[in-house]
């Protein structure tokens, strides 16, 4: 039998598992499940966190629906995963291996994700400056930290390591005692220069960051270590790579060729495409600019719109129909909804009413919130209030990455992909109608087999 790559993606809400056969480089077999570990926020100050029990839980469930004589085959592991958020955990008792051959989470704070909005404005602008190209904002890893510092320092004495959820998976699985960070996760978390490849030691010292928390730095595609236990049948002594951005890993697996640029929307929404191979990012942050530049591989960078609003947008707006349906005693499922929705927007080739969907606002403009303009008695049906929705969502992204600049790093075609524009029809069609460019389906972005992807190019 060939020996396969397990690829794991541990997403914002779902944990993905793949089998991609090294030899022919298909994917042997998958599986998908939803984390439902986020947390309710009583606190008032917009955290947004998730159990990381539940999520390690849904990532064994996953792995132990896989074929296991093909697991047993299994000659390496690769993870990615969202970016951006911060776990803590205790140095050698992060984890419990005493059930079998599977871990549990142990002594773990709550992973704090990269939707965190307890970081405000003003309290940012408080921050040192960094030595990075990139800015840093709420939901950042290091910002996150220096928000403990200053609210809850008693909080940061409890643990002794910190990473992104999926550096401590692979921290669990090689039974490390602290934490190794690819640069394109450290770069997610702020105060990280990609150019050197290091942390901003000297400006966090002088802030007086709790430095033993940094994560040591390797570079993308390095081993971390291996399996310190069997696990679903997978041998003891398996390598396992340091975990890699969710963003980047979903661009390998579908960008193909230097000509495409990649928009995905699934929760968040991105359109990216590849810098030529001796660009430099700019030596300081563009806080106000709406592209950043994000560490790829083999030291080359995409430029990336990231937008905060996508899928989660229209998510929201069925939430809030529900939420009002339920109020009239008229309930009906989001899902059976959502698919209403689309059908009446189907029936609405166009329409004159103006949605702006940044209800989160953006990275660059986080007071930017959502508006509707352009209200008349003739366009308030679901109909045109979906389609608007739809509209503006895509209005939003090529706003963020004018279609000019697209032209002029002679972008040829469009790769469409994602959970919401797989979902929606009418999403597709704004798309179509967005860009010039024409659009492809089919090469859907999946972190999961992106990674194992790398791993497989890696041999």
């Amino acid at each position: 039998m060939s020996p396969y790559i397990l690829g794991i993606d541990v997403g914002t809400t779902s944990v993905k598992v793949v089998l991609l056969e090294t030899g022919s480089r298909a994917v042997s077999a998958s599986h998908t499940l939803p984390t439902k570990s986020d947390i309710s926020d009583t606190s008032g100050i917009k955290a947004k966190e998730q159990d990381p029990d539940r999520i390690v839980h849904a990532l064994n469930r996953c792995i132990g629906f896989l074929p296991r004589d093909k697991l047993q085959h299994v000659s390496s592991i690769g993870l990615s995963g969202q970016m951006h958020g911060v776990l803590f955990w205790k140095a050698k008792s992060g984890c419990d291996w005493s059930k079998g051959d599977f871990f549990t989470a142990k002594d773990t704070s709550q992973l704090i994700t990269w939707q965190d909005g307890r970081c405000s404005t003003h309290f940012l602008s408080n921050l040192p400056k960094p030595d990075s190209h990139l800015s840093v904002a709420t939901g950042f890893g290091c910002a996150t930290i220096f928000w403990f510092m200053k609210h809850r320092p008693e909080f940061l004495e409890d643990f002794t390591v910190a990473g992104t959820i999926q550096d401590y998976v692979v921290s669990m699985l090689c039974g490390l005692d602290g934490c190794v960070m690819t640069p394109q996760n450290a770069a997610s978390w702020g105060f990280f220069n990609t150019s050197t490849n290091q942390w901003n030691i000297d400006i966090l010292k002088g802030a007086r960051f709790p430095l033993h928390l940094l994560p040591q730095c390797v570079p993308s595609g390095g081993v971390a270590g291996r399996t310190c236990s069997d696990w679903h049948g997978i041998p003891a002594g398996t390598p396992v790579a340091v975990a890699l951005g969710d963003f980047q890993c979903s661009v390998y697996s579908c960008m193909s060729a230097r000509s495409d640029a990649v928009l995905n929307i699934s929760t968040s929404a991105q359109l990216t495409f590849a810098m030529p191979a001796d660009f430099k990012p700019p030596e300081s942050p563009q806080p106000a600019s709406s592209i950043s530049y994000f560490p790829y591989f083999d030291d080359s960078y995409l430029a990336v719109a990231a937008s905060l609003n996508g899928g989660n947008a229209l998510a929201t707006f069925v939430e809030m129909l529900s939420g009002w349906m339920k109020e009239l005693g008229a309930e009906q499922s989001d899902s059976c909804l959502y698919e209403k929705l689309i059908n009446c927007a189907l029936n609405q080739e166009s329409s004159d009413l103006r949605v702006s969907p940044t209800i989160l606002g953006e990275r660059h403009n986080p007071l930017c919130l959502g508006q509707v303009s352009n209200i008349s008695t003739t366009n308030l049906s679901l109909g045109h209030l979906t389609r608007a929705l739809c509209c503006g969502v895509l209005d939003n992204i090529t706003s963020m990455m004018p279609l000019e600049r697209l032209q002029q790093a002679g972008v040829s075609r469009i790769v469409g992909s994602g959970s919401a524009l797989a979902r929606n029809q009418v999403l597709r069609q704004e798309v179509e109608k967005a860009f010039p460019q024409p659009v492809v389906y089919g090469q859907n972005a999946d972190s999961a087999v992106g990674v194992a992807m790398v791993l497989c190019d890696l041999l």
